[in-house]
């Protein structure tokens, strides 16, 4: 960091998966991260990960689709920890089904949760970021963003969040935040063993097969997609915003 002021993290969903993997690298980065997920409870692993290795991090249970939680927690995370100046906005849920059987909630659901929750812990994190002159906001898109039979919900919120992601670049590039999207492939998490079980495969025979169509040959990690986070929250990214980075093995149409 070219600054001696710690700067604060703030990532959501990051109890496990993509989540943990970035809050963990983002503290070996030198940031105080705050590791919020819905469960308050569920963040211990990860916090515990962080200070074992030195770092410094806060455990804050919100669900980011509540307004009033996500003021709480922002609030909250600026007074123990320090002022907010990178978000990455990764919560995240799946109600996958085909159109013709997937229920009203369904879709609200995933849209509260990804695109409401996105809007929201911005709209909190962002003020901080402008009084400091500095921001940086990383969101979860997906390779879904560009159609996935039976993620109708989950497929239009990816690609909702790659519009969200580029206005808010316009909007508050002026103050020095910057806005990029990260959009993995497939990825090793809870999530896609989920989807594993929904179409009924085995989770290693699911991986296999999904790796013969990715050209490095393997499917992804959550410290691959880590990786490509941190160097949007970093001090070299300062003139890079409103890009959307697929992280999936290959090109993707």
């Amino acid at each position: 960091m070219s600054t001696t002021e710690q700067r604060v993290a703030v990532v959501t969903g990051a109890a496990r998966g993509i989540g943990a993997a970035t809050a963990v690298r983002l503290a070996a980065e030198g940031r105080a991260v705050a590791v919020i997920d819905l469960d308050e409870a569920a963040c211990k692993d990860t916090v515990e990960k962080i200070t074992a290795a030195g770092g410094k991090a806060l455990a804050v249970g919100c669900d980011v689709s509540d307004e009033a939680q996500v003021e709480a927690a922002v609030t909250r995370i600026a007074e123990e920890l320090g002022a907010p100046t990178i978000l990455v906005n990764n919560a995240g849920v799946l109600r996958d089904n085909l159109l013709f059987k997937m229920s009203a909630s369904d879709w609200d659901t995933v849209m509260n949760v990804h695109l409401r929750g996105a809007f929201l812990m911005s709209k909190a994190c962002q003020k901080y970021m402008v009084d400091a002159k500095f921001g940086r906001i990383v969101n979860l898109s997906s390779s879904s963003a560009l159609g996935n039979r039976g993620q109708v919900n989950y497929s239009a919120a990816k690609a909702g969040l790659q519009g969200f992601t580029k206005t808010l670049a316009i909007e508050l590039g002026k103050f020095g935040v910057t806005a990029n999207a990260v959009a993995p492939g497939f990825i090793v998490t809870d999530m896609t063993a989920a989807t594993a079980a929904r179409v009924g495969m085995d989770f290693e025979d699911f991986q296999a097969a999904a790796a013969t169509q990715i050209p490095v040959q393997r499917v992804g990690r959550p410290e691959d997609i880590a990786g490509a986070i941190a160097y949007f929250t970093g001090e070299d990214a300062g003139f890079v915003s409103g890009q959307v980075l697929y992280v999936a093995g290959g090109p993707l149409n």
